[in-house]
Order: C-alpha cells, then sequence, then structure tokens
C-alpha cells in the first residue's frame, strides 16, 4: 500500500508532504523499487500514527476490570475504529482475587490474536492509592503497596503490566518504588503527597504521573505538590485527559508549556460509557451517571471521561495545541511511557504499519492496521 498527497507526521519535523509505502504489515522505503501494487490518496489530509492509550477503563458498555473476554474483544474492536490501534487499558481498585482474573483475562486476549487494537500493555491504577485521594476508585478495596501482590498479578498478566500507579506516601512505598522500577513504569496517582515526598518517588525511580492535577493536591504557590515535583524532574512524563471536563483549557496549555511536548502523554480514562448514549452505568462497582461528556458519581466526583483518545486529541486542538504537539502526546509519548516505542508510534521504516488519516476537520477518515485499511 502506497499512501500518497497526505500531509505526513513526522516526530522532528512536524507534518510533511510524503508517501508511506506498507508491506508485510510494516512501514517501509518508498524510494527505489518499492513494490507496494494499491495507492491511496490522502490529499487534503493528515497522517498520523496510529494512537497507543496507555489509561482507559473501558467502552461501549464494557469495562476491563470485568475481566470478560468477550467484552475486552469489543473494546479493542471500537478502539481501532478510533485510531486507538494499541491498548494499554486500565484496572480499578479491585480485591486481589478480581484482579488476578482481570490480569488472565488480559494474557488470554493477546494470546488468542483477537482483532482490534493490539493489546500491547495493562495499567495497574490500584489498588495502592490514598483513601483521601481515591476519586472514583473504591476506598474499599485499597490496600498498601504490596510487592508481592504486584508480583503476583505481574505473573497472572504474563508480564503484561507495563504501568503501576501508587500513592508515594502510603506506607511502603518508596519500599516498593526501589524494588520495582526496573521492572514497569511506575506512576504517581490518587495521592495527598507534598513537594518532597512527591519528589523522592521519583529521585528513586517513579517515571509517571497518573492524570495530573486530577486526584492530587493543587499546585500552589507555597506547595506545589505533585505537579511541582514532575516538573522539576525532566525523566517524568505526565499524563493528561484532554476531554473538556477533567482539566481546563488554560491549564491544558499551561502544561504543554510547562513540560513540553515530548513530556506529555494524552490519555482519555474512558469508563464504559464511550461509544454509549447518556445514562446510567458502572465503574469499580460504583454506579455512574453519564451526561454528554461528563461521567460521575452520585456525589458529583467525575468518574472518568466519556471521550476516546481520539476525541481527546481533537479537543486537545480546540483548546490551542498545535496538532503535531497533540499527536506527539498521543502517540509518540504514550508509546515511551510503556516501552513499545520501537514498534509503534511513528513511521520509522520497520515499524508496524499503523496509520489514521484524518480529513481537514480531524475526523477519522480511515485506520490503517498492520498495512490494512480497516472496515469501519
Amino acid at each position: 500500500m502506497r499512501l500518497i498527497g497526505g500531509k505526513v507526521f513526522d516526530p522532528e519535523l512536524g507534518f510533511v508532504e510524503k508517501e508511506l509505502c506498507f508491506a508485510d504489515g510494516q512501514v517501509s522505503d518508498c524510494s527505489g523499487s518499492c513494490c507496494c501494487d494499491e495507492t491511496y490518496d490522502a490529499s487534503g489530509c493528515w497522517v498520523i500514527p496510529g494512537l497507543t492509550d496507555v489509561h482507559f477503563h473501558g467502552c461501549k458498555g464494557h469495562d476491563f476490570s470485568d475481566g470478560d473476554a468477550e467484552g475486552l474483544a469489543v473494546m479493542a474492536e471500537y478502539e481501532l475504529s478510533r485510531g486507538v490501534t494499541q491498548i494499554c487499558p486500565a484496572g480499578m481498585t479491585l480485591l486481589e482475587e478480581d484482579l488476578l482474573k482481570v490480569c488472565r483475562n488480559a494474557a488470554e486476549h493477546r494470546r488468542s490474536g483477537k482483532g482490534g487494537a493490539e493489546l500491547v500493555g495493562v495499567h495497574l491504577e490500584g489498588p495502592f492509592l490514598s483513601y483521601a485521594k481515591r476519586g472514583a476508585q473504591n476506598g474499599a478495596w485499597l490496600h498498601a503497596p504490596d510487592v508481592d501482590m504486584f508480583h503476583r498479578l505481574v505473573d497472572a498478566a504474563e508480564g503484561l503490566v507495563k504501568i503501576v500507579s501508587l500513592a508515594p506516601e502510603e506506607p511502603g512505598a518508596m519500599d516498593f518504588v526501589r524494588a520495582v522500577k526496573d521492572e514497569v513504569t511506575v506512576s504517581l496517582a490518587h495521592t495527598t503527597a507534598n513537594y518532597d515526598i512527591a519528589s523522592e518517588a521519583l529521585a528513586l525511580g517513579a517515571r509517571h504521573v497518573t492524570h495530573l492535577f486530577n486526584a492530587m493536591p493543587a499546585f500552589a504557590h507555597r506547595d506545589p505538590g505533585v505537579v511541582g515535583a514532575a516538573l522539576d524532574d525532566e525523566k517524568t512524563r505526565v499524563e493528561l485527559i484532554c476531554d473538556g471536563i477533567h482539566i481546563h483549557p488554560g491549564m491544558v496549555r499551561a502544561v504543554f508549556k510547562m513540560f513540553g511536548k515530548d513530556r506529555v502523554v494524552l490519555i482519555s480514562d474512558t469508563m464504559r460509557a464511550a461509544g454509549m448514549p447518556d445514562g446510567d452505568y458502572t465503574l469499580g462497582g460504583q454506579a455512574v451517571k453519564v451526561t454528554g461528556k461528563l461521567a460521575a458519581l452520585e456525589d458529583g466526583t467525575i468518574a472518568g471521561s466519556a471521550t476516546d483518545l481520539m476525541g481527546c486529541l481533537k479537543t486537545a486542538v480546540s483548546f490551542g495545541i498545535p496538532l503535531a504537539d497533540a499527536v506527539t502526546a498521543a502517540a509518540v509519548n504514550s508509546a515511551k511511557a510503556i516501552g513499545v516505542y520501537d514498534r509503534f508510534g511513528s513511521f520509522d521504516c520497520g515499524k508496524v504499519a499503523n496509520a489514521v488519516v484524518l480529513d481537514a476537520d480531524l475526523n477519522v477518515k480511515d485506520v490503517f492496521f498492520r498495512g490494512q485499511r480497516v472496515e469501519l
């Protein structure tokens, strides 16, 4: 397949007018003796790498935490249709027996080779979190950071766990960071930590912050908290939910200016209502009401998002973020955060040929998965 006429994303240059060639499921060299036997005209369109969502819970009526094989397959198909070609779904705070089921289901899904977006990781958002900043997590099932428990979950997932979130102020958290930092991306999350505690965790090897600003102390002038600690540590990436609900547009612009485009990871944090009509749903066993883009618990606590990652990318652009920067955050940085950038996130020769064609209004026109055009 040869894609011609489009404005193609390049991590260094932004968008350039050039041809793309896909052969045997990989990006290939278009020069010389390219053997592409089919041409796709992308004139007037943007061509971007397939996105990687490292933090979403569900969509189309299903949730990763259900531990249901059919539901996970439906989720993967929907994400692919929205140009999210790699998924790293997040589990909620659950009892260990339920988390083990979720992890086994992820491993089985990957082994089965089912269709849809490729499952490239698992994000354990719970249960090693703070009760005071639990948000929509079920406080009854929170657990102190536990290395042995973590390894049981890793084994159940057959090594798919790529991110583990934790509150660094919890008993045993610093020892946990020391023990697992070389095995997984440790992310600060759902925390009351001040600047000093967060800085200590980052110095010990944590390298990520889960949904920046949400479920953590405010970025204050006398105590900059987790946000300030992450800003000072240049190796740390920060997640940002750009659904138009979680973060004010001005703060989205500020984050890109402060952290730079290479340290921001766009995520969706979607729950099962994504791709579904307004109504009553659940998240982590708790009742959620969805109205438009807002998903909330009965007490008004925001409970995930109803906007998929491609929608979040489009919203970020509407807030004034340059398209190339938004794509960097949703395709490049996300892949780097979970160690899969060697296969995904750009059009370097030899990488998997996953691409999305966006029209002039940034709507998904076509998706290519492993070099093949997807029926939308």
